[in-house]
């Protein structure tokens, strides 16, 4: 029987597993964007009926049933987290609800096969494929987060902030590698090929994740002691401190960063997607953000932050302020373009893409920020419970748009005329056209300047493996503890 390390390995070089941990996100990630990419297409010009006949959702009721699918993706990664800590050990935890992953892509995938339909609707195959998807990607998300923390000590954690980026930089070449395929293999294959191609990646994903596990540091799970240490001062303070920003401020952002996968692809609809020489699918689109991912992580790490250091310290609240306010600027240029779409003009796409540079710069100040400070506010055995908190917060704020998404449609009235049925009234929204923008416009400036507030009274502790328990780790090349 393999004893795996328990901590981390005393040397100020980068730890030997974070190459698969890498390896696994950027298969994983290709797997869920691709699947979520081409989500609000399929279900608005796609779906089919249990006869193989077009049965298409309303715009409001694809938003609706995306954003709950957010929601429910974010809303697991609590109780992932919470397996992790308390019973299986965050790499057990991967493994384990990473095949449920896999089933889920898998049942999709069937819903639009013949076989499939002769079972149930489609629409049934699809809810059923997210739900375990939701689990999946959801319950390994705060694990996955924390794992890549686990691998760090004392003398390397200056890598940490470094490994994070990368990790962000690894997840954002699988989202922008399938926005740019599934759209094509949806429009010209069909929903079989373009829901089961991300099902192969997220088996790969998964048999990297495991090639990988003689290289990691596994922290035991706590068992019993994790509720003491929830419940111990650090515990309190840290989830009393992290409470406010994880589950008020970042739903902010949330609420409105997640439209530009059903609001904004909706929206792209109307415009003319002719821009620098190419036709762009509607949900390609999409790709625009993990492409400038690549290109601002660099530029924010290595000019925007050491410039902006000369004049003021660059603190991790200060960004995620910036950030909010410049998600405010983002959704009102999104709001002006649907005030020329109501107006009977055709804009071009590139007036979105200049909305996805201004979200996306907000992101990296926001997302990329939160994911690091969630990790080292945590003590030691609460690292992936505080994940589970902050992805919380994405649920929440992606609840929030759903539930508006809810209230706000007005459904079609028909009648059934000779046998026939026939619509009196079509769909509508009680948000239509720029006004839908500007009431998430003014929301997020409300937190944004809320948010300065918090953070004037805002006293954390940073904590790092090893650190606050005394351990001192062994010595690189030593036997694994």
């Amino acid at each position: 029987m393999t004893t795996h390390r328990t901590v981390p390995v005393e040397t100020e070089r980068m730890p030997s597993g974070i190459p698969f941990i890498i390896g696994n996100e950027l298969a994983e990630r290709f797997s869920y964007y691709g699947m979520k990419t081409i989500l609000v297409v399929y279900m608005t010009k796609h779906m089919l009926d249990s006869t193989g006949g077009p049965a298409p959702m309303s715009d409001e009721d694809a938003k609706a049933i995306y954003h709950a699918f957010n929601a429910a993706n974010y809303f697991f990664p609590l109780l992932g987290a919470l397996l992790a800590d308390i019973f299986l050990g965050k790499y057990r935890t991967i493994i384990l609800l990473s095949i449920g992953y896999c089933v889920g892509h898998g049942l999709i995938a069937l819903g639009d096969s013949g076989p499939g339909m002769a079972i149930m609707s489609p629409r049934a195959w699809l809810l059923f494929g997210l739900l375990f998807i939701a689990i999946g990607a959801g319950g390994i998300k705060p694990c996955v987060s924390a794992h890549v923390g686990d691998q760090f000590g004392r003398r390397n954690q200056s890598l940490i902030e470094k490994v994070f980026s990368w990790f962000y930089f690894s997840i954002n070449v699988g989202a922008a590698t399938s926005s740019l395929l599934t759209p094509i293999l949806l429009d010209r294959v069909g929903p079989w090929l373009a829901f089961g191609l991300p099902g192969a990646l997220m088996v790969l994903a998964t048999l990297v994740f495991w090639m990988g596990r003689n290289r990691f540091v596994h922290i035991p799970p706590a068992g019993q002691s994790f509720w003491r240490e929830t419940f111990s001062p650090d515990g309190l303070r840290a989830l009393r401190n992290l409470a406010p920003l994880f589950l008020i401020f970042v739903p902010a952002f949330w609420a409105l960063f997640d439209q530009t996968g059903s609001a904004w692809v909706i929206q792209a609809m109307s415009m003319d997607r002719d821009f620098l020489g190419v036709h762009w699918l509607e949900a390609q689109v999409q790709a625009v953000n993990p492409l400038l991912i690549l290109i601002l992580i660099p530029f924010f790490a290595y000019v925007v932050y050491p410039f902006c250091g000369r004049f003021f310290e660059v603190t991790p609240l200060r960004r995620i302020g910036v950030g909010l306010f410049l998600t405010a600027a983002a959704f009102a240029l999104s709001g002006l373009i649907q005030v020329w779409i109501d107006a009977g003009r055709t804009p071009n796409i590139g007036w979105q893409f200049l909305a996805y540079v201004v979200i996306t710069a907000a992101e990296v100040l926001v997302s990329i920020t939160t994911l690091e400070f969630a990790y080292t506010q945590a003590p030691r055995r609460m690292k992936s419970f505080i994940m589970g908190v902050y992805f919380l917060g994405v649920s929440v704020g992606n609840l929030f748009t759903s539930a508006v998404n809810w209230a706000i449609s007005i459904p079609a009235v028909t009648k059934t005329v000779d046998g026939q049925e026939v619509v009196i009234t079509e769909a509508a929204s009680r948000l239509a056209g720029a006004d839908y923008y500007w009431f998430f416009t003014a929301l997020v400036l409300v937190f944004a300047v809320a948010f300065v507030i918090f953070a004037q009274f805002y006293r954390g502790r940073r904590f790092v493996q090893g650190e606050e328990d005394g351990t001192i780790p062994p010595a690189e090349g030593s036997p694994p503890a």
